[in-house]
């Protein structure tokens, strides 16, 4: 994402094999696609694990698909660094300074833009946010939320889970633990909806999105409080209000749109799988198993960006030139045959998958991700029984992205039923640990 700067619908039925007249597959058509594994198995098909695609028209990129490839670039930072600057398309001419990308791409003074020492200085003061978090204090704070949401529609028998649902419960909790109330953490979810799109919005959404913040971050210097953002400015490891904004900004970020995309399609697997939902509800499949089966299937980031190449190489069969981008095919590489069987069963109980990436940057907020998503799930699970999806599946369209998959809208019947908001969900039978 660019510090400097940093929808409409998805057809539902876009083709997984349109290609433009660079002959290269759009990414985001392939995120976008009704069957994105299609998508992959037929670019690896073609070129192997690593496969060259086009991020924007006439902006190319190698997608990493094979998952011993994958853990090679995350590991080896001498090699496949974090910095954008190193991207050699930045400085050729090739992407525009306006691009959609760049607040995604784009280098960042913070732990994303950065290797080595630098690196472990700025992800110290995530790790610690983390670490200092209440988690019983937040998941009550969840469920009371999630309980609330629930009751503004549980009584019309219907709801669009995605919009009434999944987008909200991680922006306002996310919202919550930094010390920003309901209004702001909606102006940050727009702003965020926009910058993950990647398109002519993006940058706008990323100004709107760092504003909002850097107030909240000045008024807390001001004012501290008991939240996580008077904990970033507290941290020795952050030594200006510039690096203060951006841990707050990737913590934000990456924590929202990643959620949304957890929630909504474990809901979608218990709406549309009926092995899945059976085994859920009868107290078989634990909550927890439920949600690694979904970051298999579905991982929130299909593609993550990037890395790029500081001295030529080779990869999985293709020569990589100096400051090549490589995109980490996050969804791609957990179906990767090396490590797959057609069964599907080695997803029960395993955490191999790469959705929350693999080395030194590894996902920071994996434990408040499932936090907020198993207690997203597990009131769903509890207080709208009989749910099903109101429309045929060929039919859930996707959020335009090269990135994340998130649905556009998940409408769902269920019992109608009157909760009183505010009341905590009980735990349901078999909702796991």
């Amino acid at each position: 994402m660019s510090s400097a700067t940093p929808p409409p619908e998805c057809p539902a039925h876009a083709s997984p094999g349109v290609r433009t007249g660079t002959g290269l597959l759009p990414l985001s058509s392939a995120v976008g696609s009704a069957d994105p594994r299609a998508a992959y198995r037929k670019l690896r098909e073609e070129w192997g694990n690593v496969a060259k695609v086009e991020l924007e028209p006439g902006v190319p990129a190698w997608l990493v698909m094979g998952y011993r490839e994958l853990l090679t670039i995350t590991r080896q930072e001498q090699l496949f660094s974090r910095d954008g600057r190193k991207w050699r398309h930045m400085y050729d001419g090739v992407v525009s300074p306006d691009s959609g990308l760049l607040p995604m791409m784009g280098w960042r003074a913070s732990v994303i833009g950065s290797d080595g020492a630098e690196h472990r200085r700025l992800r110290a003061p995530l790790d610690d946010g983390v670490a200092k978090m209440d988690q019983r204090k937040v998941r009550r704070q969840v469920e009371a939320l999630c309980t609330d949401l629930i009751a503004r529609f549980s009584e019309r028998g219907r709801a669009d889970l995605v919009t009434e649902y999944a987008t909200i419960v991680p922006m306002l909790s996310l919202a919550s633990l930094f010390g920003l109330d309901s209004t702001e953490g909606e102006e940050l979810l727009n702003a965020l909806i926009a910058l993950f799109g990647s398109a002519d919005d993006s940058q706008a959404g990323n100004r709107q999105f760092e504003e909002i913040l850097l107030d909240t971050v000045r008024e807390r210097q001001k004012n501290p409080a008991d939240d996580m953002t008077t904990v970033f400015i507290n941290h020795p490891n952050l030594r200006n209000e510039a690096e203060r904004l951006q841990s707050i900004v990737v913590m934000i970020s990456a924590g929202n749109e990643t959620v949304t995309a957890w929630i909504a399609h474990t809901l979608r697997l218990m709406l549309t799988d009926p092995r899945f939902a059976a085994q859920l509800h009868g107290g078989r499949l634990g909550v927890d198993d439920a949600l690694d089966l979904a970051l298999w299937r579905e991982p929130p980031m299909n593609n993550m960006p990037a890395r790029y190449a500081l001295r030529d190489t080779e990869l999985g069969g293709q020569f990589i030139r100096a400051g090549d981008c490589l995109i980490l095919g996050h969804a791609a590489a957990n179906d990767d045959p090396a490590i797959r069987t057609d069964d599907g069963q080695e997803e029960w109980g395993n955490r191999a998958h790469l959705a929350f990436s693999a080395g030194p940057h590894v996902c920071p907020a994996q434990v408040p991700a499932r936090l907020i998503t198993r207690t997203a799930v597990n009131t769903a699970l509890h207080l709208l029984p009989g749910m099903k999806l109101s429309i045929p599946l060929e039919e859930v369209a996707w959020r335009p992205s090269p990135w994340t998959r998130v649905p556009v809208s998940l409408p769902a019947e269920f019992s109608a039923s009157r909760i009183p908001a505010g009341k905590p969900a009980r735990k349901p039978a078999g909702s796991g640990r």
